[in-house]
């Protein structure tokens, strides 16, 4: 990687807390990512305050995701245009800008639907853009052969503020409805200041040549990623589990609710989840050491599919929360390994253009599962539609089991970081 030698992280192989940038990076984005949690929570809550409406709520809520699929794709050719580093600093400082005017605009006694629907759409557009730097500068601050660890240790930091993120949203909102909002304001403060000390080169050494245009930058990401099998392969296998995915948040309620669990109950078998997660994500790196990513795809996709139907059966709110556990315990792992495959197969200066594609193809399908699921719910009910779901992911377990890409995978190993500095042009 492109980086001074006193700060390679490539040469600093005796661990990743040692890493002095690894380090800033990290903490800097747990405390934001608890701020944003504590956000996603009061966010709905405030809206109903505001105008009563559910169907605004679910608006507003659903305006962050519609950032994703709109600006996610040039999202990616900026990040690899753009200086990342500069960009991530500024994405949060923005952040906390537009979070900040919501307790503001309460305080003046002015505050709107409208306002909060562009609060959304900005925090949108600005994460999606700071996601996009943030997964192609990873590897230049980790280096390549600390990759999977890095993406573990991101894992597990979040799937520990994910298990603890609710109980601190609703503590803070009680505490009063701006009081979330200055918290996460501060969160990207907080986390802008962490960035602003990193050392690291965030991407290589660029040529100075005029930018071919945001369109044909675009379309040279999505190129590289379609000449790709076993990548391409696996980001739509993954964007087709994601469908599920985005129905299965609607059908673990409304089974649960079937059942007579109550709203603790519930929140319990959400908790489940995270914990398994959590699980998943302190092993992952030694999984991914261990096994080949084709291997690490076909068994997570043969056990969520063996797992998902077992939610239809489940007589009450603590075996939902087992089983919510036990599936979601191979997803992080599952993911550590396709991310860190994808980042050190790819080109430098094409990374933020592929990661944001692989993102914006999971966001899309995990709203239009949303969508699908909620149909299904109420022609079919939650068990039948839960069997469905299950069948779809059989049959993307077997897909994955004959497929020619991920067969060869299992027996290879990964491939090496490419490195080389190259024009950022088609």
């Amino acid at each position: 990687m492109a980086q001074s030698p006193d700060t390679d992280p490539a040469e600093k192989p005796q661990g990743l807390w040692r890493n002095r940038d690894f380090g800033l990076l990290i903490s800097g984005q747990v405390v934001s990512f608890l701020g944003s949690q504590v956000q996603v929570f009061a966010l709905p809550l405030l809206v109903l305050a505001v105008s009563g409406s559910p169907t605004q709520a679910g608006l507003v809520m659903g305006l962050s995701s519609l950032s994703w699929l709109l600006f996610g794709p040039f999202a990616g050719a900026l990040a690899d245009r753009w200086d990342r580093k500069t960009t991530m600093i500024l994405c949060d400082l923005g952040r906390a800008v537009v979070t900040v005017s919501v307790p503001l605009a309460m305080w003046l006694d002015g505050l709107t639907v409208a306002q909060l629907c562009a609060v959304a759409v900005l925090n949108g557009v600005l994460e999606t853009l700071f996601e996009s730097a943030n997964s192609a500068a990873l590897p230049n601050v980790v280096g390549a052969g600390q990759l999977g660890s890095a993406l573990g240790r991101f894992e597990t930091a979040t799937n520990t503020v994910r298990i603890g993120g609710g109980m601190v949203a609703g503590a803070l909102y009680s505490l009063g409805r701006a009081v979330p909002f200055v918290v996460d304001a501060v969160s990207f403060v907080l986390s802008a200041i962490s960035l602003r000390f990193t050392r690291a080169k965030f991407q290589e050494e660029r040529s100075e040549e005029t930018p071919a245009g945001l369109l044909k930058e675009v379309r040279a990401g999505l190129s590289w990623l379609m000449g790709q099998p076993l990548i391409r392969f696996l980001a739509l296998i993954s964007a087709a589990d994601a469908i599920r995915y985005g129905a299965g948040y609607l059908v673990i309620i409304t089974l649960a609710e079937r059942i007579g669990a109550s709203p603790t109950e519930i929140g319990f078998v959400f908790t489940g989840a995270a914990v398994g997660a959590m699980v998943g994500a302190l092993v992952s790196s030694r999984v991914n050491d261990r096994f080949p990513l084709g291997r690490i795809a076909t068994v997570t996709l043969w056990v969520e599919a063996l797992m998902f139907p077992l939610y239809a059966v489940a007589p009450n709110a603590w075996l939902l929360g087992a089983v919510a556990a036990a599936e979601s315990v191979l997803a992080p792992v599952y993911m550590v390994a396709l991310s860190s495959y994808r980042l050190a197969a790819t080109p430098d200066h094409l990374r933020g253009r592929v990661s944001s594609a692989v993102q914006t193809l999971g966001m899309s399908a995990m709203s239009l599962g949303a969508l699908i699921g909620g149909v299904m719910i109420d022609g079919l009910g939650p068990r039948t539609t839960t069997v469905i779901f299950g069948g779809w992911l059989i049959l993307l377990a077997v897909l994955t089991t004959v497929n020619r890409a991920v067969r060869h995978s299992a027996g290879t190993a990964r491939p090496a970081p490419v490195t080389e500095a190259a024009p950022a042009q088609s």
